[in-house]
């Protein structure tokens, strides 16, 4: 496990995550990591909007899980916007 980062496609694959390339597999990081975020944020979202009147567990279950519902499409869009402007 030590010596993962010393495989060249590993490296390659964490360059061009940093140098901001989108191919199929940094896009596919990118909206993982995106959707997290948005699943975080919904749930503390929840939690503040709706916290004392449904409990504070299910209202972070429920903003988690409608969070991306709305998240994913833009940061598909946002994605393939981002592919068209860096191609041409």
């Amino acid at each position: 496990m030590r010596d993962i980062s010393t495989y060249p496609n590993v490296i390659n694959f964490i360059t061009s995550l940093a140098d901001g390339d989108l191919n199929i597999a940094t896009e596919l990081v990118w909206l993982i990591i995106a959707t997290a975020l948005s699943m975080i944020g919904g749930a503390i979202g929840g939690m503040l909007l709706a916290g004392k009147d449904i409990g504070y567990h299910l209202s972070a279950m429920l903003g988690a899980l409608f969070a991306p519902a709305g998240a994913i499409p833009a940061i598909l869009l946002g994605l393939a916007a981002l592919n068209f402007l860096t191609n041409y």
